[in-house]
Protein backbone atom coordinates (compact mmCIF):
# COMPACT_ATOMS: atom_id res chain seq x y z
CA UNK A 1 0.00 0.00 0.00
CA UNK A 2 0.91 3.11 -0.90
CA UNK A 3 0.64 6.91 0.43
CA UNK A 4 -1.81 7.61 -2.50
CA UNK A 5 -3.61 4.74 -1.71
CA UNK A 6 -4.79 6.00 1.73
CA UNK A 7 -7.84 8.12 2.81
CA UNK A 8 -8.15 11.66 3.76
CA UNK A 9 -8.97 10.37 7.32
CA UNK A 10 -5.87 8.01 6.90
CA UNK A 11 -3.54 10.86 5.83
CA UNK A 12 -4.74 13.52 8.77
CA UNK A 13 -4.34 10.61 11.33
CA UNK A 14 -0.42 10.34 9.64
CA UNK A 15 -0.15 14.23 10.08
CA UNK A 16 -1.12 14.39 13.35
CA UNK A 17 0.95 11.25 14.32
CA UNK A 18 3.87 13.36 12.73
CA UNK A 19 3.27 16.44 14.83
CA UNK A 20 3.83 14.47 18.20
CA UNK A 21 6.74 14.93 20.25
CA UNK A 22 8.82 11.77 20.52
CA UNK A 23 8.11 11.78 24.51
CA UNK A 24 4.48 11.38 23.49
CA UNK A 25 4.63 8.43 21.58
CA UNK A 26 3.25 5.16 22.92
CA UNK A 27 5.76 2.49 22.49
CA UNK A 28 4.55 0.10 24.94
CA UNK A 29 3.45 -2.48 22.90
CA UNK A 30 5.89 -2.88 20.84
CA UNK A 31 8.49 -5.46 21.82
CA UNK A 32 12.23 -4.67 22.05
CA UNK A 33 14.86 -6.48 19.71
CA UNK A 34 16.99 -9.13 21.33
CA UNK A 35 20.41 -8.12 20.82
CA UNK A 36 20.88 -11.24 19.03
CA UNK A 37 19.20 -10.21 16.56
CA UNK A 38 21.48 -8.09 15.18
CA UNK A 39 24.76 -10.37 15.17
CA UNK A 40 24.19 -10.53 11.35
CA UNK A 41 23.60 -7.45 10.99
CA UNK A 42 25.58 -5.17 7.93
CA UNK A 43 25.61 -1.75 8.34
CA UNK A 44 23.98 -0.15 5.41
CA UNK A 45 24.79 1.56 2.08
CA UNK A 46 24.00 5.27 3.40
CA UNK A 47 26.29 4.56 6.82
CA UNK A 48 30.12 5.30 6.31
CA UNK A 49 32.03 5.36 9.44
CA UNK A 50 34.95 7.97 9.50
CA UNK A 51 37.92 6.03 8.44
CA UNK A 52 41.43 7.16 9.39
CA UNK A 53 44.76 6.20 7.81
CA UNK A 54 47.15 4.69 9.88
CA UNK A 55 50.51 2.96 9.91
CA UNK A 56 50.83 -0.18 11.78
CA UNK A 57 53.27 -3.07 11.94
CA UNK A 58 51.61 -6.38 12.53
CA UNK A 59 53.53 -9.53 12.78
CA UNK A 60 54.16 -10.63 9.09
CA UNK A 61 52.44 -14.30 9.78
CA UNK A 62 49.20 -12.85 10.91
CA UNK A 63 49.09 -10.21 7.87
CA UNK A 64 49.74 -13.07 5.33
CA UNK A 65 46.73 -15.29 7.07
CA UNK A 66 44.48 -12.17 6.24
CA UNK A 67 45.46 -11.61 2.72
CA UNK A 68 45.66 -15.38 1.95
CA UNK A 69 41.42 -15.57 4.21
CA UNK A 70 39.89 -12.63 2.71
CA UNK A 71 36.75 -12.89 0.63
CA UNK A 72 36.83 -12.14 -3.49
CA UNK A 73 34.79 -8.87 -2.86
CA UNK A 74 36.81 -7.62 0.46
CA UNK A 75 40.07 -6.09 0.99
CA UNK A 76 42.10 -7.70 3.91
CA UNK A 77 42.60 -4.42 5.47
CA UNK A 78 38.37 -4.13 5.85
CA UNK A 79 38.48 -7.62 7.16
CA UNK A 80 41.14 -6.57 9.90
CA UNK A 81 38.86 -3.92 10.83
CA UNK A 82 35.89 -6.00 10.75
CA UNK A 83 37.70 -8.33 13.65
CA UNK A 84 38.76 -5.62 15.57
CA UNK A 85 35.76 -4.11 15.73
CA UNK A 86 33.83 -7.11 16.45
CA UNK A 87 36.37 -7.16 19.60
CA UNK A 88 35.42 -3.88 20.58
CA UNK A 89 32.32 -4.85 20.58
CA UNK A 90 32.38 -7.48 22.38
CA UNK A 91 34.94 -5.86 25.04
CA UNK A 92 31.85 -2.87 25.51
CA UNK A 93 29.31 -5.46 26.33
CA UNK A 94 31.11 -7.16 28.55
CA UNK A 95 31.72 -3.93 30.74
CA UNK A 96 27.88 -3.00 30.26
Amino acid sequence: MSRKDLSQDQHDQLAKLADLPDDQIDTFDIPEAPVENWAHARRGDLYRPLKQPVTIRLDADVLAWFREHVEKDGGYQTEINRVLRRYVTEQERRRS
